[in-house]
């Protein structure tokens, strides 16, 4: 039965409302183009806003003035033009003729004014003659404040005026104003006239206004961001190419360039960073042709040296095994010249080595290898030298027994090395050998207790040919490149070796190497930075039992 693989989708996270925040904050950490869309987006919106608030205020100010100016001359020209038919009226002592004359008044005042909305209060008598009474308007008139109707009186020929709420016929109220003024009737008396003019066609005004002015700003912000997001486009596009091209060419593209349009300024970044490219081309490719030629002639030199060299060294042997027949100076020249010779030799199998990992022509010999016995050997190989430096080997291996697919010979060699340098560097004090592993790796640490490195000391430890004390003697004969060669052996394998070391605590090396092809991940199976300290040790060794059944055993 066949499983069905479900496909995967890749939602985009400005779906979700919830997301909007991390993908805002994301893409303004990330995208130039987005950052200064968003502000000058905000620098528009709030000059916008500013100035559309500001016109508003501007502009409801002025047609409030207008309406209020127009509203004023209209009631003073209705209750002029009333005054002066009162001022012509002889009506004397006759009081229908007095009725009369105030009711043609008021019929003026109607005929006159620009509002239906007018009353009329008796306000002081002059004499003792007839005052007709005030009247009222048919439509809602508002209430009069104390304070307007005091100042009606208490400044008579002056206009008074109040902003109000002015009551509809189906209950509303919209804005308006409110002019009063005395009309005075000859020895009758003096009248207050009160005139109400409706602001709502000055209101729907103002909100047609600020409607426009909202949307023309909303629309203008609008156009800025889409117009700003077009030329930070064209300018970011190059930008953004210019970053791809780089970091393809720092991949090891050295073909790739950039597209040259125009003779502006971006194209002459652009010609320059191509002239730049070809001179990094040129120059790696002359480094990787004298690179070649370095490896090709350490490679020659190194073959061709090992025919004398065999020859010199067969008869360093022969003349150091009749060393006991020469005089005691001759005897140590030849155990001095023989001893030398190996050391040669050995320098020359490493060149060897280095140069077919330069060259890449290195291969493995795959077997089925237990490291845990690897390190046993290695550790009863390396005790004489151990007892002539008085340092204690000790062997702690809770796991690695299982096969693994490796190169035994190479791993031999790496370990020799590790073991070997901290024999030499351990001041005397125990080293400890732990294999161990788990489902992804197998692993083998090597700690001494010696005198340690400095952290700047680590960094360059798998250098070639680099010393931590150049005026250190070596006691075994290394050459400067075993640990070079052991990282190199290490990644062949897929692997690591890595080091940690502490001044005056010591130096820990530990190998892993995975049991599939995979690199491992994770914490492995020994750790870099050991927990136990000198006084800790104890009788830590365990010895190695190698089962029989091999899949019945720790692995």
């Amino acid at each position: 039965m066949t499983a069905t693989t479900p496909t995967r989708t890749h939602s985009s996270p400005w779906r979700a409302p919830r997301q909007w925040p991390d993908a805002a904050m994301a893409a303004w950490r990330h995208s130039m183009r987005f950052r200064a869309t968003a502000i000058t987006m905000l620098c528009t919106s709030l000059a916008i806003f500013i100035i559309c608030v500001v016109m508003a205020l501007v502009i409801r100010s002025d047609l409030f003035e207008s309406r209020k100016d127009e509203a004023l001359h209209n009631a003073r020209l209705s209750v002029s033009q009333a005054q002066n038919l009162l001022d012509s009226g002889q009506v004397g002592d006759d009081r229908a003729a007095v009725a009369a004359l105030w009711g043609e008044t008021q019929r003026v005042l109607g005929r006159a004014a620009s509002t239906d909305r007018i009353v009329g209060f008796f306000a002081e008598a002059e004499g003792d003659g007839f005052a007709p009474s005030g009247f009222r308007s048919l439509r809602p008139f508002p209430a009069l404040s104390n304070e307007l109707r005091t100042r009606v009186i208490t400044v008579p020929g002056r206009q008074a005026w109040q902003s109000v709420e002015l009551p509809q016929d189906d209950g509303t109220t919209t804005a308006g104003i409110v002019v009063g003024q005395l009309l005075t009737i000859h020895d009758v008396g003096n009248y207050e006239i009160y005139m109400a003019y409706d602001l709502a066609d000055a209101d729907e005004t103002l909100l047609f206004v600020q409607r426009t002015l909202w949307f023309a700003g909303i629309t203008l912000v609008g156009l800025i961001a889409v117009i700003s997001w077009l030329v930070l486009r064209s300018v970011s596009t190059p930008i953004i190419e210019a970053a791809e091209t780089s970091a393809r060419l720092a991949a090891g593209d050295l073909e790739v360039r950039l597209p040259v349009r125009g003779e502006d300024e971006l194209a002459t970044l652009g010609r320059s960073f191509n002239a730049m490219a070809d001179s990094i081309e040129n120059q790696i490719r002359e480094l990787a042709e004298l690179s070649l030629v370095q490896q090709r002639f350490v490679s020659d030199v190194s073959h061709e040296l090992r025919t004398p060299l065999t020859t010199i060294r067969l008869a360093a042997e022969m003349i150091n095994d009749q060393k006991d027949d020469f005089d005691p100076t001759t005897a140590r020249t030849a155990e001095l010249l023989h001893t030398q010779v190996q050391r040669f030799e050995l320098l020359l199998s490493d060149l060897l080595e280095i140069s077919r990992y330069d060259a890449g022509s290195v291969q493995l010999e795959i077997e089925a290898t237990s490291l845990a016995q690897l390190a046993e050997e290695i550790v009863d190989e390396l005790r004489p030298l151990a007892a002539v430096h008085d340092t204690e080997l000790r062997m702690v291996a809770p796991g690695g027994y299982s096969p693994v697919d490796m190169d035994p010979r190479r791993v031999r060699r790496v370990l020799r090395n590790l073991v070997g340098n901290a024999i030499e560097h351990g001041e005397g004090k125990p080293v400890v050998i732990t294999v161990d592993s788990n489902q992804h790796a197998v692993a083998v640490g090597v700690r001494d207790f010696g005198l340690g490195l400095r952290p700047e000391d680590v960094d360059r430890v798998f250098d070639r040919f680099w010393r931590a004390d150049p005026s250190r003697t070596r006691t075994i004969g290394g050459t400067g490149l075993g640990l070079s060669i052991a990282l190199g052996d290490a990644k062949l394998h897929g692997g690591t070796l890595e080091v940690w070391s502490e001044l005056g605590v010591g130096t820990n090396f530990v190998l892993t190497i995975p049991r599939t092809d995979a690199t491992p991940h994770g914490q492995g199976p020994v750790p870099l930075e050991p927990q136990e300290t000198l006084a800790d040790l104890g009788d830590l060794t365990q010895p190695i039992v190698v089962p029989d059944d091999r899949d019945g055993g720790r692995s």
